[in-house]
């Protein structure tokens, strides 16, 4: 009989799952190419010195809230904002470059992906990728069906990228299902990449975006959901290194779920020797503009939304300015449970070096 049924079953792993699967019979990833001939000029300029030419790019990271009910309510109107804000701004010429999409789950979160009108699209792992590193050795304690440990993955990861410019190449790869815990393996997260190509710059950029497994939100311990972590931390650094060329600008960035976890941190850290944006701009003497609000000298510890960024071996790229964007203040009304990340860059090389033209 029902009213036997143990008392620790809870609704919440079988709404998401409900969500999830709802949301695999919904609209695909929104996918689109890019012409090279469409590409729009990027302005370049001359350093004073006259030996540098730079150039900027915009990139965001931008958690959707994209869970479909009964995991989420009501989110479709907020969704549509999203996509018709960021077409607005796109056609305005006020835009970001690039945008890196997490949590496009629901049929709405896919939508307002395509609704922002950015000419090339590309999404990340599906429900079916594979991943690259399949055999990881089982996770330490049980497995933890009731709260989402199925074996199965019922979506894709959620990502995508989107440019202005053409998407020239892309990868991408799942953590699998040894390398997640407690509700985020009913959705298959991972990492991809997506090589852009700017007219007029020398060397394309590779772009990367992840989202990795939460904490509480998982609904397992913190030592089963920290392990899951630190596997996804090996994974999407065996995937950069398998897949980036060392040869031009990287910039790394999405959903990281560190923040308040300094255990987290120090994983990542151990494989991931890139620069972070905001440890670059906490410092005054960077010459990058700061226009959001940051508490404390470590505020990368009170964020989940984080890039990185690498240098090429001729085209440099540093941040410049930093923003939020969608937080409810001047740039928007809040319409995620995630305010945007902003960050531009500055873009540098040798002004004697050639420029292909196309891509």
């Amino acid at each position: 009989m029902i009213s036997n049924l143990p008392v620790s079953i809870s609704w919440r792993p079988l709404a998401a799952a409900c969500a999830l699967a709802l949301a695999a019979c919904g609209p695909k990833p929104p996918l689109r190419v890019m012409a090279c001939n469409a590409a729009p000029a990027v302005p370049v300029s001359l350093a004073g010195d006259g030996q540098s030419a730079t150039a900027t790019l915009s990139v965001l990271t931008y958690n959707l809230e994209g869970l479909g009910w009964p995991a989420r309510k009501g989110r479709s109107a907020e969704l549509k904002q999203i996509g018709e804000r960021l077409a607005a701004m796109r056609e305005g010429g006020t835009g970001p470059d690039v945008i890196l999409f997490q949590e496009m789950f629901s049929g709405a979160a896919k939508r307002a992906v395509e609704a922002s009108g950015y000419p090339a699209i590309a999404p990340g792992p599906r429900r079916t990728t594979k991943p690259y590193i399949a055999d990881h050795e089982k996770m330490a304690g049980k497995a933890k069906p009731l709260k989402g440990e199925l074996g199965i993955k019922l979506v894709g990861g959620g990502l995508a990228i989107a440019s202005r410019y053409p998407i020239v190449e892309t990868a991408l790869d799942a953590y699998g299902r040894r390398a997640c815990a407690g509700l985020d393996c009913l959705s298959n997260k991972g990492v991809m990449l997506a090589r852009i190509a700017m007219p007029g710059v020398p060397a394309p950029i590779d772009i990367y975006n992840t989202h990795m497994n939460s904490r509480g939100a998982s609904g397992v311990s913190e030592a089963r959901d920290g392990e899951a972590h630190a596997r996804q931390a090996i994974a999407a650094s065996d995937f950069i290194a398998r897949t980036q060329d060392l040869a031009v600008p990287l910039i790394f960035g999405g959903d990281f779920n560190m923040r308040h976890s300094e255990d987290r941190w120090a994983e990542f850290s151990e494989y991931h020797p890139l620069t972070l944006v905001h440890e670059v701009c906490v410092d005054p003497a960077s010459a990058c503009e700061v226009k959001m609000s940051w508490d404390g000298d470590a505020p990368w510890m009170d964020t989940q939304d984080l890039q990185f960024f690498a240098d090429g071996e001729e085209v440099t790229v540093r941040p410049i300015r930093v923003e939020a964007l969608f937080d409810g203040g001047d740039s928007g009304p809040q319409l995620s449970d995630h305010d945007g990340f902003l960050v531009t860059y500055e873009l540098r090389w040798p002004a004697r070096m050639a420029v292909k033209s196309g891509c």
